[in-house]
């Protein structure tokens, strides 16, 4: 497996550092414009130069991940989606000529989404959480409102057109599942809350660059059958990308937690990864903001994650992963 870590942007700084001390060697990053203050990567050149960045601090860019530009359009089917295609299909054709070969995306049009980031855990550290009931007080999206059905067939259309041009690229795209897995938010309706509403994405192509960014957190949220889910996508090569953290409650209410303070048995998860022959990039996901930190960036603070680095290296080596 390649224990990773998620880069915002292309600029150097203690975080980089940090996790070369931690011993992490593979990077997936965000390379939006407004990260990183250049032309979006469907421009080879702005591309080829986050890569060099990479390379200089020592770390192979193994993937990327989230919206590396604006998807709303394509997201939502909404005039201009073909232009956005366009610049997707680009992007793609640059991770070929860059030797970037994963592509962790998703097809949520609000993105992950928390109604709190102040709730209390371990020893005072903040989490982000949860709350249908909140949620449904918030104002509806600028967009208007969107059912189930034109999602599924904006997220088929998509992958009609992009499918083809990853396979040809060589290029992996891992569909992270919805975060929070409930419909609607904001008026829109998120379809991927589901085992079998990711069934359902999986049967739109056959094509073995058609995988998932397994978000254990989320499917943990989603009360399914965790191990019965790593067992069946991971014994047929969809697996692609692991996200581990842990939650405590429901799809409707609940709260992150540390990776050592949830339901979930870890040990038994890594053991799982393994025994599917799991060998891609894996990271610490949606971790605390612990003593000392601002929580601006939450969930992504870095002493959390330096918590969790070493967690889960300490479950590979229990488990005999190199």
């Amino acid at each position: 497996m390649k224990l990773s870590f998620l880069f915002f942007g292309n600029t150097p700084d203690e975080k980089w550092e940090l996790c070369r001390q931690m011993g992490i060697d593979y990077a997936i990053a965000k390379l939006a414009p407004e990260l990183t203050g250049m032309p979006s990567i469907d421009n080879f050149e702005s591309f080829e130069k986050s890569k060099e960045i990479y390379v200089k601090q020592g770390f192979n860019l193994y993937g990327l991940e989230g919206d590396q530009f604006d998807m709303t359009r394509i997201k939502l089917g909404l005039p201009g989606k073909e232009q956005d295609i366009e610049k997707y299909c680009r992007m793609l054709e640059n991770m070929n000529r860059l030797d970037v070969r994963l592509l962790c995306y998703n097809f949520m049009a609000t993105g992950w989404y928390r109604t709190r980031k102040d709730i209390k855990e371990r020893g005072g550290a903040i989490v982000s959480g949860f709350s249908m009931k909140e949620a449904a007080l918030e104002p509806a999206s600028q967009h208007g409102l969107f059912s189930e059905n034109q999602i599924w067939d904006n997220y088929q259309w998509f992958i009609e057109q992009v499918m083809l041009v990853a396979e040809s690229n060589g290029v992996k795209m891992a569909l992270h599942p919805d975060d929070p897995p409930i419909t609607p938010i904001h008026g829109i309706s998120r379809i991927l809350i589901s085992a079998e509403a990711i069934d359902r994405a999986l049967s739109f192509s056959q094509s073995p660059s058609h995988g998932l960014t397994f978000c254990q957190g989320t499917y943990t949220t989603m009360n399914e059958d965790v191990l019965g889910m790593i067992e069946k996508h991971g014994r047929n090569n969809k697996i692609f990308f692991v996200h581990i953290r842990d939650v405590v409650g429901t799809p409707e209410d609940f709260r992150e937690t540390f990776h050592d303070n949830g339901p979930t048995d870890m040990f038994r998860m890594m053991q799982a990864y393994k025994a599917v022959g799991f060998d891609g990039p894996l990271r610490s996901d949606h971790v605390p903001t612990m003593a000392g930190e601002s929580n601006e960036h939450f969930g992504y603070e870095m002493k959390g994650n330096l918590f969790g680095i070493g967690y889960i290296k300490g479950l590979m080596d229990a488990c005999g992963i190199q």
